[in-house]
């Protein structure tokens, strides 16, 4: 889809499929494998976004079916584009909402055209279609676009998964062709810069063969980078490995693979195992709102009164603001006070954790010592005595 390399793998792991690699994007480098904040709505919840950039992050992720509602395409046009707007310099990727129809199943209506639904703002009947989803994410200057996808719920028939995937790779044709007359409307099919990137999302429910199918035809279609969606919707955790196994099969070993919704610590490293490049999740964000944060003796909800007495860091094994700054007593009595700092200080936490744990992953494999970190790191997190 565009005329010069977007992804180059800089190492692989002797002894499985985890890999380092370098995505060229039109707002500079991303380093891999990556975890992505998720910034819903422009916003990564109680977070700056000068605080994203000292931490580190190359990357955040916004959500166009939440972007479309508000501040809607005009306000971002007349900003300027969703960086300027929400002043990140750095790499976007947009979901393209076929999440939130997922999700918010009851208020939508799907069809071959694409999706009705009515906002759950303001109750006004709005439309997602992938031509619609495209150009918006292109306009608003979206680094990394996603194709309009059919999620289906778990479980499925497979009758309905299969109309699922079909579905999703006619949508992901017109995704494609939406994004090629966006280039050829600005005359940029021969640009020499990094162009803004469309990646395909597999579907295919809980049927392994039918995710298999999913990817073939997703990559017969042709794009830069492959998603795999409908994972970790209420399957047990061995599905997910099977049905994940079954979408990376088929995909091009030098494009990047991103799976979509996941952000346990835990999980990071069995699935960068598995030759997953890229992962977002609302886990740190979320979790750190009500006062879990991930720490060397796992995760630990520092809201309960068990920790009013307890004048240590958060995590002693960490260099964040949070943990250099403030004790677990002091943010105990925050959330129980109600303050809303408490919050902020968790997640500030949890998302420096994450940063450091992919760069973790990714210098493991780098250094050769993927196989020896993985079992150190899990061995530690389980035991609480994590220090990577």
């Amino acid at each position: 889809m565009s005329n010069h390399p977007t992804f180059s793998i800089i190492k692989k792991d002797s002894s499985s499929k985890a890999r380092a690699g370098i995505l060229q994007t039109p707002h500079g480098t991303v380093e891999t494998p990556v975890f992505m904040p998720v910034g819903t709505q422009g916003s990564v919840k109680t977070m700056g976004a000068e605080e994203l950039e000292q931490m580190g992050y190359q990357i955040l992720l916004s959500n166009t079916y939440h972007l479309i509602l508000r501040p809607g395409s005009e306000t971002l046009k007349n900003a300027g584009g969703l960086h300027k707007f929400m002043s990140w310099p750095r790499a976007l990727l947009t979901d393209s909402g076929g999440y939130q129809v997922f999700s918010l199943a009851p208020r939508c209506k799907i069809s071959e055209t694409g999706v009705e639904f009515s906002s759950h703002v303001d109750g006004t009947r709005c439309e997602l279609s992938p031509e619609i989803t495209t150009r918006f994410q292109l306009d608003i200057g979206a680094d990394i676009a996603m194709c309009l996808d059919d999620c289906p719920p778990y479980p499925s028939l497979e009758r309905d998964a299969r109309q699922s995937m079909e579905r999703t790779l006619r949508w992901a044709e017109r995704c494609r062709q939406a994004y090629q007359g966006w280039l050829k409307e600005r005359d940029l099919q021969r640009s020499s810069s990094p162009l803004p990137l469309l990646f395909g999302i597999t579907q295919g429910a809980s049927f392994p063969e039918l995710r298999k199918k999913s990817s073939q035809k997703t990559v017969e279609i042709g794009f830069p980078g492959y998603a795999i969606g409908g994972l970790g919707v209420g399957e047990p955790r061995k599905d997910t490995v099977e049905f994940l196994e079954a979408s990376l099969e088929p995909l091009p070993v030098e494009q990047p693979r991103y799976l979509m919704g996941f952000g346990k610590p835990e999980d990071m490293w069995e699935f960068v195992e598995k030759g997953v490049d890229m992962f977002d999740c609302v886990l740190p964000t979320r979790n750190g709102r009500n006062g879990q944060g991930f720490t060397s003796i796992g995760r630990i909800n520092v809201a309960n009164a068990d920790y009013k007495e307890d004048f240590s860091p958060l995590d002693t094994s960490c260099n964040c603001l949070t943990c250099t700054r403030y004790t677990r007593a002091y943010i105990c009595h925050l959330f129980r006070a109600g303050e809303m700092l408490a919050p902020r200080l968790v997640t500030l936490h949890n998302l420096c954790f994450m940063i450091r744990l992919l760069r973790s992953i990714r210098d493991a494999i780098l250094n050769g010592k993927f196989q020896e970190a993985k079992k150190e790191f899990l061995r530690k997190y389980e035991r609480g005595e994590s220090d990577f």
